[in-house]
């Protein structure tokens, strides 16, 4: 069993079950279960007619890990698992598990597939919970993940598309050039075209950098070429009458609002470097975000107006960002797709996974389905440099980066790696690429766990920007206000405590208030103050995660907020959930780049520090990254992969 940590978290009232006792009570006041998670399972326990503790017990962990991003759990090696009872980016402590009463493991499993509340893989509907693999589900994950199971698994094997292939070999030629490639590196971009044009189904998995939005207009330059060859465009209708054929209908979609203007304006650069026929076939692509593509409404049984019963419209759905989509978004959109409608998963498995339960990208692209040789016989044909196999699910890792390149680079391929060694020897390397500060005192924490001179080029790299984004605010000049928000970010693994975001606006706003004139006086709503949409908001096209600023017009001060585009501008007091953002957290910082990224690396034994959380940080820069923490902490993220419980990656 790992233990933790010796340290046990202190636990208000608010978060103590009273008046419960025995394993549910033990649990909870050693900060494992939370209030809902013992309330939930004793309600389902005795509607169901349960009164063992193991069991229970059980149904509490599942409740529980869904909080931690998990669909499942294994009870044979729940007891290794980190535990902390706060939400993603609240947890501050690991809980030492070690003193607590875990059941037998073998007992345990016994107890519960015997148990009224639960049924088997193929056992029968109306138990809340499900056995499957081993693996222990709430019954609505399971049947969200047995969903996405059988949606790939149809598009993989389902027959292909129609393609003509010498058409699809010279758009090949004409579209992707080799230039910058290495003669004996493999073209992955054109051959993740290929794949993404000849299946129903297809993965663009890579890192920042790697050309994945740059591959997404070429292929979807190569999609229209296809559609404009195939077959005469003038046929006819049932009833004899000519009939123009449609154009063919593309969506571009990601997670979050920031993530899709992101999408929009990549795709739009990318088309502007292609041939001019070409060109004109994309035309100008919008993008938005999954829950407004899927038409979420806020009222009604299924929560989104495209679904099983009212398919999307469209022929190519692209999805960028995919490490961000939740295994229930995930679902809902399979279930909206016409079956004979591309879909295109584009994304960096090694990043954080979304904040919800699930980690549905890092399962598809780590999959090991069967070899389809179908598929490698006709990318032989089309490709002067064909893999020798391929696999149903059509993923395609790109590895050469285009963007960044040298030291940035470099830190992001050894944390991936995990080579603890080579990462701290870049970290001290002096390029002027990054900065690694260790604090003078690794028990202080703020100000104080930070050496002056980091101190002073840490204040240096905020109080810029700021300066900036304050004076084009006021001057009306919203695309220069806006460009300034992506110039630096001070991104945290916690909201609250001394290595939090809370802890770090704070000390920043000083900072600003000290060097920067009338900062921050003009009341609430000053020009240059940066904002942070906190939850999705549909009448404003607005979603949790999007930054904007204050500015002045004309009309009077707006938020403008970027849209690919041009700036969309709202009135400040249609505006709900709002937060002013001088620091974030990594996850909300996933979809964004900046110039330059300083990072606050939380203590060795913060429950959030992974090797997902590090890569995530770091490669949301594109020139240059300060890392504030310890070689300790360094070294333990490096070395502990995020554990996400699913049972989708087997059974693909």
């Amino acid at each position: 069993m790992t233990v933790a940590s010796s340290q046990k978290p202190a636990l208000d009232d608010a978060q103590l079950a009273h008046a419960v006792g025995g394993l549910l009570g033990e649990f909870n006041r050693a900060g494992v279960l939370g209030v809902a998670d013992v309330h939930a399972a004793r309600s389902i326990g005795r509607i169901g007619g349960e009164a063992r503790e193991s069991v229970i017990l059980a149904v509490a962990l599942a409740v529980r890990a869904l909080r931690a991003g998990s669909v499942c759990i294994d009870l044979r090696t729940v007891a290794d698992a980190v535990f902390a009872d706060t939400a993603a980016d609240d947890a501050t402590e690991q809980v030492d598990v070690s003193s607590l009463d875990w059941p037998d493991s073998d007992r345990w499993m016994a107890d519960c597939r015997d148990s009224p509340l639960v049924t088997t893989a193929d056992g029968p509907d109306g138990r809340p919970l499900r056995m499957a693999g081993g693996l222990l589900y709430l019954e609505r994950y399971w049947r969200q993940e047995e969903s996405v199971r059988l949606q790939l698994q149809q598009r993989s094997t389902a027959g292909p598309p129609t393609v003509d292939l010498a058409r699809l070999r010279s758009g090949l030629e004409r579209i992707f050039t080799a230039e910058g490639l290495d003669p004996d590196e493999p073209d992955l971009q054109r051959r993740a075209a290929a794949m993404s044009v000849l299946r129903w189904i297809s993965v663009l998995a890579g890192g920042p950098g790697t050309g994945k939005t740059t591959t997404v207009a070429r292929l979807i330059a190569l999609l229209h070429d296809q559609h404009t060859g195939l077959g005469d465009p003038h046929g006819t209708d049932p009833d004899g009458h000519t009939a123009v054929r449609r154009p063919l209908r593309v969506a571009l979609a990601a997670p979050t609002g920031k993530a899709a203007a992101r999408l929009e304006e990549a795709v739009r650069d990318a088309a502007r470097k292609l041939p001019m026929q070409d060109r004109e076939r994309i035309g100008d692509l919008g993008a938005s975000t999954v829950h407004r593509l899927l038409g979420w409404t806020p009222e009604g049984r299924n929560r989104f107006r495209h679904n099983g019963f009212n398919r999307l419209p469209y022929d190519v759905v692209v999805v960028d960002e995919m490490s961000m989509v939740p295994l229930t978004l995930m679902a809902r959109l399979l279930e909206a797709l016409r079956p004979d409608a591309r879909l295109i998963l584009v994304g960096d498995p090694d990043q954080l996974a979304s904040v919800e339960a699930g980690a549905v990208l890092a399962d598809i692209v780590n999959a090991e389905p069967g070899p389809d040789t179908g598929l490698a016989t006709t990318l032989a044909q089309v490709l002067s440099d064909p893999p020798q196999s391929a696999t149903a699910l059509g993923v395609v890792r790109l590895q050469h980066t285009w963007r960044f390149g040298g030291v940035i680079g470099e830190l992001a391929r050894a944390i991936r790696a995990s080579e603890a060694n080579r990462v701290i020897e870049i970290l001290r390397s002096q390029d002027p690429a990054l900065v690694f500060s260790e604090p003078n005192d690794p028990s202080a924490a703020g100000e104080a766990s930070i050496d002056m001179a980091a101190l002073d080029a840490l204040r240096r790299e905020v109080v810029g920007p700021a300066r900036m984004i304050k004076e084009a605010a006021e001057s009306g000049d919203v695309a220069a206000a806006l460009a300034g928000l992506e110039e630096h970010r001070l991104l945290c693994a916690h909201r609250r405590g001394p290595y939090g975001v809370t802890r770090w606006t704070r000390e920043i706003l000083r900072w600003l208030g000290e060097a920067i004139p009338g900062y921050a006086t003009g009341g609430e709503w000053y020009p240059g103050r940066p904002l942070l949409i906190t939850a999705n908001d549909y009448e404003t096209s607005l979603y949790n995660g999007d930054t904007g600023v204050v500015v002045q017009t004309a009309n009077g001060l707006r938020a403008a907020f970027a849209r690919g585009g041009s700036p969309t501008l709202i009135a400040p007091v249609r505006l709900d959930a709002v937060q002013s953002v001088h620091a974030m957290t990594v996850h909300r910082a996933q979809g964004s780049q900046f110039h330059t990224v300083s990072f606050v690396v939380p203590p060795p034994d913060s429950p959030l520090l992974t090797r997902e959380l590090l890569y995530t940080a770091v490669t949301r820069a594109t020139e240059r990254v300060i890392v504030l923490g310890t070689e300790e902490a360094v070294r333990r993220a490096i070395l502990r992969p995020a554990n996400r419980a699913s049972g989708l990656r087997s059974r693909l």
